[in-house]
């Protein structure tokens, strides 16, 4: 076996964040994009947004962009930009109802496209919502992403929260430092007599993330606010930024921000320094 092949920056982007989920269905490119938004609009931070999931590509439609994006001078991609946030996904080059029938490599070319040959500007954060699961896909990102750390998105169900521990056990695996667990459609709230309704479970998550040293960055509730938002490509936290909904993601948003300036102290408002290309 050769020597390990050193990790990739990207050229202006001081930190790459995974958002990742053991399975599909929890809930994890809706945490991307809000989390996103959160941390340009409350942060202060200049942040980008890569669509890693080429399957299902959902980032257009969550951030109400379309078209192909344009070719700088030197033959890059620009990416598209909505609510402050630069973004690039595979459902920009493709018809909206054209599948992706890829084998891996032609997944890991994608992407590389997504590294490489896009012009992404400075930017403080790059949050890359990456594809469900832990196969040679989401591996191989790891591997070749030079990442500042990865976030989990599980729901409290026990099944959902046993697909979480394979996602985490991949990260450490590769070295990549987990900022935590987030519980996504942690309780449902009924809006007419306030009851809370542990539907898939209570504080899955948190017990999870104590077991496995990953802090609980927060609870986000069950709510048709955020699936109606998200349909209509205006994320909750743009739509309705002083809604308690928002407030959660905001929250998390600025522990995610904590974490990041214990690496790099200066980070934003003002740019610290640029990766060299």
């Amino acid at each position: 076996m050769g020597p390990p092949v050193p990790r990739l920056g990207i050229p202006g982007v001081d930190h790459i964040i995974a958002v990742a989920s053991g399975k599909g269905g929890v809930g994890k490119s809706t945490t991307a994009v809000n989390l996103a938004v959160a941390l340009a609009r409350t942060s202060n931070l200049k942040v980008g947004l890569m669509d890693a999931d080429v399957f299902g590509p959902s980032i257009p439609r969550m951030m109400k962009l379309q078209g192909k994006p344009e070719i700088d001078e030197v033959g890059k991609m620009l990416p598209l930009h909505n609510y402050g946030i630069r973004c690039m996904s595979m459902g920009f080059l493709m018809q909206d109802d054209s599948a992706a029938v890829w084998r891996g490599p032609m997944v890991m070319s994608a992407i590389d496209t997504f590294i490489k040959k896009v012009s992404w500007g400075s930017l403080d954060v790059l949050v890359i919502d990456m594809p469900p699961g832990t196969g040679d896909v989401q591996l191989s990102v790891t591997q070749r992403l030079r990442l500042s750390g990865a976030i989990m998105v599980s729901t409290p169900q026990d099944i959902a929260l046993i697909d979480a521990r394979r996602g985490a056990a991949m990260f450490r695996k590769v070295a990549v430092p987990i900022m935590g667990i987030i519980e996504n459609m942690s309780y449902y709230q009924c809006p007419k007599c306030g009851h809370s309704e542990h539907i898939f479970g209570q504080d899955g998550a948190k017990r999870t993330g104590e077991e496995l040293n990953m802090e609980l960055l927060g609870q986000v509730p069950l709510e048709i606010g955020i699936r109606e938002t998200s349909d209509a490509g205006t994320p909750i936290v743009a739509r309705h930024p002083d809604s308690p909904v928002a407030r959660v993601y905001c929250s998390i948003a600025d522990r995610v921000r904590h974490k990041l300036r214990l690496v790099e102290p200066q980070l934003g408002p003002r740019r610290a320094h640029q990766n060299p290309p």
